[in-house]
């Protein structure tokens, strides 16, 4: 059970680094079209964006049941890095997926949305790296 935090933290930012520089660059080189592989990546995302939340939620949930309330600094930086990771998530799949996916404005969606993947995977590569050290648990 020690190692759960790590596991946990390790899934989020694996599962975003396969799909975000992996899986999605795949689809659009080989789906016969740019359509198909949009479609089949906006699915990819919304279920990346839950393994984000539930991943996030859990190492919250340990975080506070590892220590006395007393203790728990909702402020410190690991907490933040999560908190900002799942909010990035949600606001990507329920403000930025959608005009995307009515191709409104699709050049500047599309790059707000890429933007904010790239921050949601940097805050879950530090959630790691600070779970790797110990800070958070």
């Amino acid at each position: 059970m020690a190692q759960l935090p790590l596991w946990i933290a390790a899934l989020w930012w694996g599962s975003m680094s396969a799909l975000g520089f992996l899986v999605v660059p795949l689809l659009f080189a080989h789906l016969p079209s740019p359509a198909m592989a949009g479609t089949m990546a906006a699915k990819l995302f919304t279920a990346q964006t839950w393994v984000a939340v539930v991943c996030g939620l859990v190492l919250l949930l340990i975080a506070g049941r590892k220590r006395p309330e007393a203790q728990v600094n909702p402020a410190s930086l690991a907490t933040n890095f999560i908190v900002t990771g799942m909010l990035l998530a949600l606001l990507s799949e329920f403000a930025v997926a959608p005009r995307i996916m009515l191709r409104e404005n699709l050049a500047l969606w599309h790059a707000v949305g890429s933007a904010m993947y790239l921050a949601h995977w940097a805050c879950a590569g530090l959630v790691l790296r600070k779970v790797s050290r110990g800070v958070l648990f």
